[in-house]
C-alpha cells in the first residue's frame, strides 16, 4: 500500500475522513511527489465517439465525450481544469427527461478510473471472482453498466487523472470537504448547462471517500446551485467518527467475524449459517457483550473478561492468548497478518477474500494490499489504453491516478452527514442507497450502518434509505455475481426515483 497508514479514525461521512480510500483504500502518502505538470492551464477541448455494448442483456448504443472544462470563480476568473467522460444513450426521444448520474471515486486523492470501468459500458477482463491476470489485459462490454438506466459522467477531482489546478492556484481552495463539493458542483452546473439537461432525473454515485464527497454535494448543490437530486448511491462508505479505540473496534469487528466465516475458520454450528445470519450474530456481539466489555474497561471481573476472550475467539477464529494481548481490541492492520498467520498468509484490506505473502509471517502489519495489487495493474493499464485507443483523447499530461491532494481540509466532525440529512430533509423526496461489502476492511459495512441510524432522519425521510450487501469486498464489481447483483439494485433504486 506504499507506506499507507490505515485510516481507522477518519470518518468518511460522520467525520469528514480524509484518506479512507485513495481511490479504492489507497491514499497519497506525505512523500507522494506531485504529478508532471506542464505549467499551463489546458484548453478546453473534447473528443466525441459512438460506440455499442451488451448491457442488461440488450444491445446499447451510445456516444462517449472526453472533454475538459475551464471551471471559474465567481468572478469568472479560470481556476482549474477538469477531465470527464460523460455517456450518453443514443436514440432517446427525448434526452432531458432521461436520467443522469455524476460517478467518481474516492481517496480523496483518487481519479475516477476504476469506477470509470468497473462501472462504465467497458470493463476490465478479471477472473469471474474478481482476481486480475497477467499482461496482455482486455476490456469487454460491460453487462453491467448502469448505461441502461441512466447516463453516466465519470469525473476525475482537481489534482487527479488529467484535472489540474491553475497555474499558481492555491491548492486550499480545492483540496477539502467543502472545497471539493463546491467545485464539483460547479463543474454539475456547467455539465446541465452546456448539455441542456437540466430537466433530467439527477444522482451521484461515489465510492467510499466519493461518498462523503456526495453527502456534502447533495447539500452544495441545493445551496449554490438550487439543484435537487432524485437519488444519491453510497458505494462502500466509511460511516464511523473519530470517537476513541474502543469505537472503532467494534465497527471493524462485524467485518472481521464475516471475514473469518468466508474462510471457513469458524465452528461448524457457525459455518452453517448464511451471510446474512453470520453478519447479523457478529453485529449482536460486538454492539452487546463486547461492547458492554470495552465499556467496563479495567472494572471487568475476571469471569466476564474470559467470557468475552472466549466469545471472541470463537467468532474471529483468533486464539484466546493473542485476543488477551491486545487487550480485547484487535486492530486492522493487525488482523490482516493474524487472521492466516499460520498459513504464511496475508488478508487484503479492500477485500478479505484475497491472500498473499509477506517476507516473513512473524511481522505486525502486511506489507501490502493483497486485494489491491491484484487488479491495480490491469486497471491501471487499460484506462490509459482505453481513453487513448477507444475515446481518441489526447493528452501530454500526467494521468495522476493517485494525486498528492494534501494537506486536505477535513471541515467540520459530523458536516457531511449533516449535510446530507439537510439535503434529504428539505427535498423530502431524495432516495438513498447505501451499497456495502461484507468483506471490505477499508469501509467496514458496520460503520456506515451506525451513521445512518444515527443522522436524526424523521421517519417520513427514514423511509427513503435502503441498503444492499455484496458477498464481496469495497470494489464488488469486481466478482462477477456481485456485479450482476449492483447492476439490478442500482438500476431499479434509479428507475424508481423518478417519475417516468
Amino acid at each position: 500500500m506504499r507506506n499507507w497508514k490505515p485510516a481507522v479514525g477518519l470518518a468518511l461521512l460522520v467525520a469528514s475522513g480524509a484518506f479512507a480510500q485513495g481511490r479504492a483504500g489507497r491514499g497519497a502518502t506525505a512523500d507522494t511527489p506531485p504529478p508532471p505538470r506542464t505549467g499551463i492551464l489546458a484548453d478546453e477541448k473534447a473528443a466525441v465517439t459512438h460506440h455499442s455494448a451488451r448491457i442488461g442483456g440488450e444491445q446499447v448504443n451510445y456516444t462517449a465525450t472526453a472533454a475538459t472544462y475551464i471551471i471559474r470563480n465567481d468572478e469568472g476568473a479560470p481556476k482549474a481544469s477538469i477531465f470527464f467522460v460523460a455517456y450518453t444513450k443514443d436514440g432517446v426521444a427525448d434526452p432531458a427527461k432521461r436520467p443522469v448520474s455524476f460517478v467518481y471515486n474516492g481517496g480523496p486523492g483518487s481519479a475516477s478510473l476504476f469506477t470509470h470501468m468497473g462501472l462504465g459500458p467497458q470493463r476490465i477482463v478479471l477472473t469471474d471472482d474478481g482476481h486480475g491476470m497477467p499482461a496482455p489485459y482486455s476490456i469487454a462490454d460491460n453487462e453491467s453498466s448502469f448505461l441502461d438506466a441512466s447516463d453516466l459522467v465519470f469525473i476525475d477531482a482537481i489534482g487527479t487523472g488529467f484535472s489540474r489546478p491553475a497555474p499558481g492556484e492555491a491548492t486550499a481552495q480545492f483540496y477539502g470537504v467543502v472545497q471539493d463539493a463546491q467545485w464539483f458542483s460547479d463543474f454539475i452546473y456547467q455539465y446541465l448547462t452546456r448539455t441542456s439537461r437540466w430537466a433530467s432525473p439527477k444522482f451521484l454515485i461515489g465510492e467510499s471517500y466519493g461518498t462523503t464527497r456526495s453527502a456534502q454535494l447533495a447539500q452544495t448543490l441545493q445551496q449554490r446551485h438550487q439543484i435537487y437530486l432524485n437519488g444519491v448511491v453510497l458505494v462502500s462508505s466509511v460511516g464511523f467518527g473519530n470517537w476513541g479505540a474502543d469505537d472503532r473496534t467494534r465497527f471493524f469487528l462485524p467485518g472481521f467475524i464475516t471475514s473469518a466465516w468466508y474462510h471457513k475458520l469458524l465452528a461448524p454450528d457457525l459455518q452453517k449459517l448464511t451471510i446474512e445470519q453470520i453478519a447479523q450474530v457478529a453485529r449482536e456481539f460486538a454492539h452487546g457483550e463486547y461492547a458492554q466489555a470495552l465499556e467496563k474497561g479495567d472494572e471487568i471481573s475476571p469471569a466476564d473478561y474470559q467470557k468475552v476472550v472466549k466469545d471472541l475467539a470463537r467468532l474471529t477464529a483468533l486464539k484466546p492468548k493473542y485476543i488477551e494481548q491486545t487487550n480485547l481490541r484487535i486492530s486492522p492492520q493487525r488482523w490482516f497478518k493474524e487472521l492466516l498467520r499460520d498459513k504464511r498468509l496475508t488478508i487484503g484490506r479492500l477485500d478479505a477474500r484475497f491472500t498473499g505473502y509477506d517476507v516473513d509471517a512473524a511481522g505486525e502489519r502486511v506489507e501490502y494490499d493483497s486485494s489491491e495489487a491484484s487488479y491495480e495493474g490491469a486497471y491501471s493499464a487499460m484506462f490509459q489504453d482505453y481513453v487513448r485507443r477507444e475515446l481518441k483523447w489526447t493528452s501530454e499530461n500526467y494521468y495522476a491516478i493517485t494525486g498528492n491532494v494534501r494537506p486536505w481540509d477535513q471541515g467540520t466532525v459530523g458536516a457531511p452527514a449533516e449535510a446530507l440529512r439537510s439535503a434529504m430533509t428539505e427535498q423530502g423526496t431524495l432516495k438513498l442507497l447505501v451499497v456495502a461489502g461484507y468483506y471490505d476492511h477499508a469501509c467496514p459495512f458496520n460503520g456506515i450502518e451506525q451513521t445512518i441510524s444515527h443522522m436524526n432522519l424523521e421517519p417520513a425521510i427514514r423511509k427513503n434509505v435502503s441498503f444492499t450487501y455484496y458477498e464481496a469486498g469495497h470494489m464488488m464489481y469486481v466478482d462477477k455475481k456481485a456485479r450482476e447483483k449492483l447492476h439490478k439494485d442500482v438500476d431499479a433504486f434509479i428507475n424508481t426515483s423518478y417519475s417516468h
